[in-house]
């Protein structure tokens, strides 16, 4: 159940590929090729304020906060101040729940999408029209693997399925919301925004070591070589990674920091960007970022 992502890469069969993507994510009650159009676009627009369809930084008035050189400690604490073991709790139902979430909401999904965007509606705006076909046929997947388990009964949902799928389901949250949530990792607005600066604003983690880079195909190890070269297959990555270090040089971003402190910290620093300005940091509990943008390093042309 840890195939998932680029793991099943068949470079010669476009459809062996969606074979076996329908296969497995229909197992995992997961729409195939709804998370693959949506995916595709992510892809295209990663680190886009705009058109990014995953985790997409809530802005300042999401929580109601005055403007920056207004707000007070007390409307941050306000805002934001919860006890440790109810962070936990919220740490928790994201892992579990999380990825159905986005799902059937679009939870830090795209803005531009109305209220009740999901995966399942076959108009949704998240699809294009000669798309809906193969978003029911992702339907029908999830629909024959629900009766399958309603026929298998509820003791062999409850010991033999749940566990290994919401670990499944923490493992894909885990990985993506931490390759690109972090507060040193910029966003950009269409006045800055570019295709290789988006695809470069995501870091790689040596998540769980050896087994992550087995078990996981690379995809925490190698993830911004992934985004530069979506259809590399997984085992290129770690030679793809050593020739981008060269390129990007200090632009590469690498974070050895052990995983679940890195999710701690990025969903306790990770709460807001502002509402104004074309690169943006996210700030954490306090109104503080960790990095901010240093205006001398453009030039006025490209400040306008």
């Amino acid at each position: 159940m840890l195939l998932w992502g680029n793991g099943p890469e068949y470079k010669s069969s476009k459809t062996l590929n969606n074979i076996v993507g329908y296969l497995l994510h229909s197992y995992l009650l997961l729409p195939y090729f709804s998370w693959r159009a949506t995916h595709h676009l992510h892809h295209k627009a990663a680190g886009s304020m705009e058109r990014d369809e995953n985790y997409v930084p809530y802005t300042r008035s999401t929580y109601n906060l005055p403007a920056e050189g207004k707000a007070t400690p007390v409307d941050y604490t306000e805002a934001f101040e919860e006890t440790p073991i109810y962070t936990l709790f919220r740490i928790f139902i994201m892992q579990a729940f999380g990825w159905w979430i986005y799902l059937t909401r679009n939870t830090m999904g795209s803005p531009s999408y109305p209220l009740g965007t999901n995966h399942f509606n076959p108009c949704s705006p998240l699809f294009k029209k000669e798309q809906r076909l193969s978003i029911i046929l992702s339907n029908v997947g999830i629909g024959m693997m629900a009766l399958v388990l309603y026929h298998a009964g509820g003791e062999f949902f409850l010991w033999y399925y749940l566990p290994p799928f919401l670990l499944v389901n923490h493992w894909i949250v885990m990985i993506t919301y931490l390759h690109h949530s972090d507060p040193t990792l910029p966003h950009y607005r269409k006045g800055q925004w570019t295709f290789l600066r988006g695809v470069a604003a995501t870091v790689d983690r040596p998540l769980l070591g050896w087994f992550g880079r087995f078990f996981f195909h690379n995809i925490s190890h190698d993830h911004v070589a992934h985004h530069f070269f979506l259809r590399a297959p997984f085992y290129n990555g770690p030679e793809i990674t050593e020739r981008i270090k060269t390129v990007l040089k200090d632009d590469y971003n690498y974070d050895s920091t052990p995983s679940f402190y890195a999710l701690y910290r990025s969903f306790t620093e990770c709460q807001f960007v502002e509402e104004e300005g074309d690169i943006v940091f996210y700030k954490n509990r306090e109104g503080k970022a960790a990095r901010e943008v240093d205006k001398a390093a453009f030039t006025p042309s490209v400040m306008e």
